[in-house]
C-alpha cells in the first residue's frame, strides 16, 4: 500500500538487514540485526513521511495505548496509529505474531 520505504537485505555482504528509501534512492537505515526490526523501522518512517516529504501532523494520529481492533479479515490485533495517505485513512495493524500492516480504516474495528 505504502512504498516509500522497503526492507531489505545489507548490501554489505553481512546478514543484516536496511531500509531503502525510494524518494531519495538511498538507504536511511542499515546495519539493523533482526528483519522484524527493520520493518519496525520502515512503519515509523511512514508514518513520518510520504512519497514528497514529512506527513502533515494533520495526517497523523498516534494511539497511545495500542487499541484491540479486529480486521476485516477475521484476524486480531492491535492498532497502533493512523495516517492519512491519499485522502485515505490507514492504520498501523500488529497482529499477534507481531507482524505489521497498513490497513484502511474501512477494515478495521473495535474489539
Amino acid at each position: 500500500m505504502l512504498g516509500r520505504f522497503t526492507v531489505r537485505p545489507s548490501d554489505d555482504g553481512s546478514n543484516r538487514f536496511g531500509v531503502w528509501d525510494g524518494a531519495v534512492n538511498g538507504w536511511r537505515a542499515t546495519g539493523i540485526d533482526d528483519e522484524a526490526e527493520a520493518y519496525e523501522v520502515a512503519f515509523d518512517l511512514d508514518v513520518q513521511y510520504d512519497a514528497h516529504g514529512p506527513r502533515a501532523a494533520d495526517a497523523v494520529r498516534k494511539i497511545d495505548p495500542s487499541q484491540p481492533v479486529e480486521r476485516a479479515t477475521w484476524s486480531t490485533g492491535e492498532l497502533e496509529v493512523w495516517i492519512r495517505h491519499n485522502g485515505e485513512w490507514l492504520g498501523k495493524f500488529r497482529d499477534k505474531n507481531g507482524e505489521l500492516a497498513w490497513v484502511p480504516g474501512k477494515d478495521l474495528r473495535p474489539l
